[in-house]
């Protein structure tokens, strides 16, 4: 079955590739993080920020610059740009040009240096580029940020003290014990907590959409719900895609459709980043990925479902570590 799978997958690219003929694009994505403790770095405080506008430039040898681009990030730190025409961008630099919108205010008094792009997949004349984390900062640390430890000054030694020879130890007094406390009628009492669900969080596991869709499974459902709408979860990029009523339980069973196929798939990975913290894709990773599928082309939307697939199904090595709920 799985084997009938990919062959499906593969006649499908096969097929939007011959359908967009020799049509090129360079898709250009990455993220911008709040830097709240101005450590050049990201930590439990940092959070991703939109409304920050990011410019992608390109210089030739002289440093002067051939091409340039501006967006600005979505709701989720992401931003997208495309080049038609798959030009070289091997010498361009991704940098934080500042913002506006509600999200960016407070975070946008500096900005990490420009970070280059990264060639990371290139098919049917498609470029795809990444760029590192960009960072924003506010214009001091946030007060609850970590201060960095003082200075240790030395400390002279003080002349030694004349000690008396000890004396016979004094006893002790006897230790005060608590009398024994009466039981709690049964009135009072805590009823037992419940068994909590097997986690295999810190586990390798990948399951596929048909095992979240089972019962025996459903206390694996973690920050989102069967009824969490799509829109709410993959931001208004989705929201134009789907609408605003789909669920994430209907989005589960998408077929026949690419774009419904990669909502499926992405479902899938977003339910497998929550329930296991080794999945390939992180959360935000999973939604990045998602918003540039449907920003791209044909040819974007079935491959980014095909590496959402590959990573559900284990890649052939990791398995579903799920047991039947309590």
């Amino acid at each position: 079955m799985d084997s009938m799978r990919r062959l499906l997958f593969t006649a499908l690219l096969i097929l939007a590739a011959a359908i967009d003929g020799t049509r090129g694009d360079a898709m250009v994505t990455g993220t911008v993080i709040c830097d709240q403790c101005k450590d050049g770095r990201m930590s439990i405080f940092d959070y991703p920020i939109y409304g920050i506008k990011v410019m992608v430039a390109c210089t030739n040898s002289d440093g002067q610059v051939t091409m340039s681009r501006e967006e600005t990030t979505n709701w989720f730190g992401n931003y997208g740009m495309r080049f038609e025409g798959t030009p070289d961008l091997s010498s361009c630099h991704a940098q934080v040009m500042g913002g506006s919108g509600q999200g960016s205010m407070g975070c946008s008094a500096s900005a990490s240096p420009a970070q280059p792009l990264r060639l990371t997949f290139q098919m049917f004349n498609m470029e795809f580029y990444s760029v590192d984390t960009l960072l924003s900062q506010p214009a001091q640390p946030m007060s609850f940020c970590p201060q960095s430890p003082a200075p240790v000054t030395p400390t002279v030694p003080s002349p030694p003290v004349f000690k008396p020879p000890p004396s016979a130890p004094t006893p002790a007094p006897p230790a005060f014990r608590f009398p024994p406390m009466l039981p709690l009628p049964p009135a009072f009492r805590l009823p037992p907590m419940p068994p909590l669900p097997p986690a295999p969080f810190l586990e390798a596991s990948a399951c596929a959409n048909e095992k979240w869709m089972m019962s025996e499974y459903k206390c694996y459902w973690r920050a989102v719900n069967p009824d969490t709408k799509v829109a709410l979860v993959f931001g208004l990029t989705a929201a134009r895609r789907y609408g605003t009523g789909l669920t994430l339980w209907q989005g589960l069973q998408g077929r026949g459709d690419p774009y419904r196929t990669l909502l499926r798939e992405a479902t899938t990975a977003l339910l497998n980043s929550y329930s296991s913290i080794q999945f390939p894709y992180h959360t935000l990773g999973v939604l990045q990925h998602m918003n540039s599928a449907l920003m791209g082309s044909t040819q974007n939307v079935l491959l980014t479902a095909l590496r959402f697939r590959r990573a559900n199904l284990g890649y052939g090595t990791t398995t579903c570590k799920f047991t039947p709920c309590k």
